[in-house]
């Protein structure tokens, strides 16, 4: 359906206002004017002035436009001069893809992001989409698309960040189980940062997924923190039981320093920067705060279930290679003396 601008030319003469000035008034209520063009890199960005959503959504809106003149600058009703009158008319078919498209768009209020809008009309979307005859498809375009790329690009570079990060523990440790102990806290996290989403009521989007993925590496560089000092015990020749206490106490205050003066900093950030970072800073700090509990509780008791239980780590090993060559020593200086 489209809306027809019947100008009265004698009242618009009358007026002052040239048939040009009707134009761009409607169009500034409707589509927009084309008023520039911004460079970024080797794009070219439209500049269009048009009126706001909530100006232009009715055909009501658009009789109560007014027409500036552009020679002497005085504004007249655009329904004292003109007549809208709504009628059919043949459309362009549009194409995407090769395939006849219907596209459906719409525009957040403010206050709200386009996921938060998605999110609430996505059971009807999925119901609607399972409604679908053959040969019909449901495809996301806009911001969904790109936030749906832009996550697997940054799961891929996750992927390799942990990889690499393995890799660097096991020549660290020279253990190739070690770094998956150090992995452990690392799932608890991420229940800390989903849990702070869901009771802050914030959409999983981008920025949340990105805070969740420097996460990570805040909980490993704690993780090692503590982990190191369990490896220079057990280099000393200390206790299991000992070296774990004392990893839990002389490391307790490094790490709570860390995450306290992280989450504090992220807290204005959280409460006063809107719907793009908050997200984000929830996902931190809630995963900051479980995963510091579970870091100083879970580590050492995996760590002990691992010596103990599965044995797949020796705690006692370069001491009882050192005790024989005690034990030869001693009994040489026993013949010599005799």
């Amino acid at each position: 359906m489209a809306i027809a601008v019947n100008t009265d030319a004698n009242r618009a003469a009358l007026a002052g206002v040239t048939s040009q000035d009707v134009a761009d008034a409607s169009l500034t209520g409707t589509d927009g004017v084309r008023v520039g063009t911004l460079r970024e890199a080797d794009h070219l960005i439209p500049l269009v002035l048009r009126n706001r959503v909530d100006e232009r959504s009715r055909l009501s809106d658009l009789r109560d436009l007014y027409v500036f003149s552009r020679a002497d600058g005085h504004r007249v009703p655009l329904r004292g001069i003109a007549r809208l009158s709504p009628h059919l008319e043949p459309e362009t078919i549009r194409h995407f893809n090769r395939f006849r498209t219907i596209t459906v768009s719409a525009f957040p209020v403010a206050g709200a992001i386009p996921s938060q809008v998605l999110n609430a009309a996505m059971p009807k979307i999925k119901a609607f989409e399972r409604q679908l005859p053959p040969g019909y498809h449901l495809i996301f375009a806009g911001e969904y698309k790109e936030q749906t790329k832009g996550f697997a690009d940054l799961s891929l570079a996750m992927i390799s960040s942990v990889i690499a990060i393995y890799l660097a523990l096991v020549i660290q440790f020279r253990h190739a189980l070690k770094p998956l102990i150090v992995f452990a806290a690392i799932p608890f996290g991420l229940v800390g940062a989903l849990a702070a989403l869901y009771v802050m009521r914030e959409p999983f989007g981008f920025t949340a997924f990105l805070g969740i993925a420097s996460l990570i590496g805040v909980i490993v560089s704690h993780i090692i923190v503590l982990f190191d000092f369990i490896e220079e015990r057990r280099e000393m020749g200390e206790s299991l039981q000992e070296s774990l206490l004392d990893a839990g106490i002389l490391r307790l205050r490094p790490v709570l320093i860390t995450v306290a003066a992280t989450a504090i900093a992220l807290i204005p950030l959280a409460s006063h920067g809107g719907p793009l970072w908050e997200p984000l800073c929830y996902a931190q700090v809630g995963g900051l705060l479980l995963s510091t509990l579970i870091t100083l509780l879970l580590v050492p008791t995996l760590y002990a279930f691992v010596v103990l239980d599965l044995k797949w780590i020796a705690w006692d090993g370069e001491i009882s290679s050192a005790r024989p060559a005690v034990a030869e020593e001693e009994m040489e200086d026993m013949l010599v003396n005799r």
